[in-house]
């Protein structure tokens, strides 16, 4: 109780990782599935059944416990027009999750008057959980299977200071060549000490654990980024737009240690 009057958003979080709870009852469910329907939406990208029953069962218990909130899914759009508003992306990694490749979470978030205050990125098929709240700190539940035992341990972002040291991950190259200019990339690669192509939650989820140090994508929507801002903020990160822009609602995403932000954003502004 002293906890919540300390931080009114508490309750917020146990709800989002209740949330999360069902929707991972439910993916799982569709995952393991020999029959799921996969369809192509009007923007050419997938959607699966697994996506639909997802967020219509957040919507259903959000419309229970928050009638006055409003919510923005990525299958239902935007319904209602509160200034707290929960953002789901129900299946991140649809083209995984279809595939039957793990690489995929449920997205939640809760964004009040236009920033995201909690964050929950739940990834069952990897046994992982990443939560964050404002003042709250940002945790990992590493074995969600065993939930006899509390798992949960506080992460942090790593105190690498150069590039030469630092391993990044950039998503597809392919989006970058469409939707802004691979030279930032190429010269991140050679920077780096290493990097990876893991796209979608996982790099952003690394960088908030201290794996990574730099991660950035072109082309997203806020439903692909909303939740990852408390995680990464709360571990001690930067999030922005690739050109410096805050909150994830410019299209673009860089998430640092916050040591390296500057030097990335420097990067692509050139």
């Amino acid at each position: 109780m002293a906890l919540e009057l300390l931080h009114p958003i508490t309750a917020d979080l146990r709800l989002a990782r209740q949330l999360a709870d069902l929707a991972d009852e439910i993916s799982m469910r569709y995952f393991t599935s020999r029959d799921l329907g996969v369809y192509v939406k009007e923007d050419r990208t997938h959607v699966t059944d697994g996506d639909r029953a997802v967020e219509q069962a957040i919507r259903e218990r959000l419309e229970q416990e928050r009638p006055s909130d409003s919510v923005f899914g990525e299958e239902y759009g935007t319904q209602g027009n509160s200034r707290r508003q929960w953002i789901i992306d129900p299946i991140d990694g649809t083209a995984n999750f279809m595939r039957g490749v793990p690489i995929w979470a449920t997205l939640i978030s809760l964004v009040i008057d236009g920033r995201p205050a909690v964050g929950v990125v739940s990834a069952p098929a990897l046994n992982r959980r990443w939560w964050g709240a404002t003042g709250l700190g940002a945790y990992l539940d590493d074995d969600l299977a065993d939930s006899n035992t509390a798992t949960d341990r506080r992460i942090e972002v790593s105190g690498v200071e150069s590039f030469n040291e630092a391993q990044i991950s950039y998503g597809s190259l392919k989006y970058w060549q469409e939707e802004a200019s691979v030279e930032p990339i190429l010269e991140l690669n050679e920077r780096a000490w290493r990097s990876r192509t893991i796209g979608d939650f996982w790099p952003y989820m690394l960088v908030a654990e201290g794996s990574f140090e730099l991660a950035c994508e072109v082309g997203l929507q806020p439903y692909d980024m909303a939740a990852l801002v408390p995680i990464i903020e709360e571990a001690g990160g930067t999030f922005t737009a690739i050109d410096g822009a805050e909150g994830p609602w410019h299209g673009t995403a860089l998430a640092t240690n916050g040591l390296l932000h500057d030097e990335a954003l420097r990067l692509f502004r050139s």
